[in-house]
């Protein structure tokens, strides 16, 4: 999952949201301690959720189409498609206007802690909220935005015209990928936080 299902996964909860939401940029257990319980729960639950969906069956399947042209970084694609299905899923966000509502919802409640944000996140917070990156995982052109925004950050990722193509080719296979590993991953989030 990328920042929409982590997002998802906090259940409205603003502290362990900021954890999920900053958690690639809190290196080590000394960074870690630095912040409240809260979010150092978020930050612990964001990389219980990663190695979830990295080793689930069904992402695994689905890596298999990335992985010869892009190796290891199969699972960060599938990581950031995946948020493209969950924008999607009926079940989850009804309507265009659920989906809006709830990405409003999250960066007024990542907003409240504001404080905590490592220089990182707080460098380009702005600017996801500004284009509401949250939302616009509901297109193929915000997911496509999304892959070259992974690449930017990525040392050594390939170009992403070809994981792109892959998507849009295989996007039915993908999304039955995705419907197989989010009941799981809602489960799974859920018995970790006891609710």
């Amino acid at each position: 999952m990328n920042y929409l299902g982590h997002a998802f996964l906090s259940f409205g909860n603003g502290d362990l949201l900021t954890g999920n939401m900053i958690a690639d940029h809190v290196k080590g257990r000394k960074a870690m301690d630095a912040f409240p319980a809260g979010i150092r729960k978020g930050i612990e639950l964001h990389r219980k959720i990663d190695e979830k969906a990295d080793t689930h069956p069904a992402t695994i399947r689905a890596k298999v189409l990335f992985r010869a042209d892009y190796g290891l970084y199969a699972g960060p694609i599938m990581d950031t498609l995946y948020d493209h299905y969950l924008a999607n899923d009926p079940k989850l966000f009804p309507s265009d206007s659920a989906l809006l509502e709830f990405t409003r919802s999250t960066y007024e409640l990542l907003e409240n802690n504001e404080a905590s944000f490592p220089p990182e996140f707080a460098a380009y917070f702005p600017h996801m909220k500004e284009h509401n990156w949250l939302y616009n995982y509901r297109t193929l052109k915000g997911s496509e935005r999304s892959l070259y925004g992974l690449a930017r950050r990525a040392l050594y990722m390939p170009p992403v015209e070809k994981a792109y193509e892959i998507f849009v080719t295989n996007y039915y296979h993908l999304n039955q990928c995705y419907y197989e590993f989010i009941d799981d991953i809602i489960k799974f989030v859920k018995n970790e936080l006891a609710i």
